[in-house]
């Protein structure tokens, strides 16, 4: 056996002795959590966006290749939950428009500049529930109006409710929500590039938001 191969042998058993021996001294934490979809479960009243838990992302084809996917990073939101669930409660989000994320440094000024969303002019992308109608239990579409580049246009979601339960860190009520939908950029003034980057803008989200605190 050479002398780097023991080398080698040597410095692997101490790793492994000092791996074994730091896992005997810190107890492992085994953390277990649970959410129901039960509706009624829910206390009524105003959850707040948890934007650090909360991503919104848009794609779109790509001449053809593939979908290209883009994200807002900065945004905020509202969910007022009432008695009878998401048949009777409605939602606000507000985007910050300069907070896109191309992952793509010279394509993000494009779309921020004055020939596709013109941030300068139009900061903020909106959208405000007006309707739901249920298609399953904790499902259903949510309907209504999304504001981009200055023009709001109806738009409806399929909205899945994951769950609700105290979080295990915050111990704050949460809910938690999966949606996706369509829409179509020309309808909102955004034909930049158009058809060699596609119409239809395929929007997803996944959310979570958290009972406000009494007073605030």
């Amino acid at each position: 056996m050479s002398l780097s191969i023991v080398r080698v042998t040597f410095v692997r058993a101490l790793l492994s002795a000092a791996l074994l021996t730091s896992v005997g001294c810190v107890p492992v934490r085994v953390l277990t959590h649970t959410v129901s979809q039960n509706e009624a479960r829910v206390p009524a009243g105003r959850y707040d966006l948890d934007r650090d838990h909360c991503s919104i992302t848009f794609d779109i084809d790509h001449f053809k290749y593939s979908r290209f996917t883009m994200r807002f990073d900065r945004k905020q939101g509202q969910l007022d939950w009432n008695e009878g669930g998401m048949d009777k409660s409605t939602v606000a989000i507000t985007i910050d428009a300069a907070s896109i994320d191309t992952n793509v440094p010279l394509l993000d000024k494009m779309v921020k500049s004055d020939s596709m969303l013109d941030v300068a002019r139009y900061p903020e992308v909106r959208f405000t529930s007006t309707h739901f109608e249920r298609t399953g239990e904790s499902r259903g579409t949510l309907t209504g109006d999304l504001t981009i580049h200055g023009v709001t246009q109806p738009v409806t979601l399929d909205v899945t409710f994951n769950g609700f339960a105290p979080d295990p860190l915050t111990k704050k009520d949460t809910l938690g929500f999966s949606a996706e939908g369509h829409f179509s950029r020309a309808k909102f003034g955004l034909s930049t590039w158009y058809p060699a980057v596609g119409d239809d803008i395929h929007v997803r989200i996944q959310a979570e938001f958290e009972k406000t605190p009494a007073g605030a």
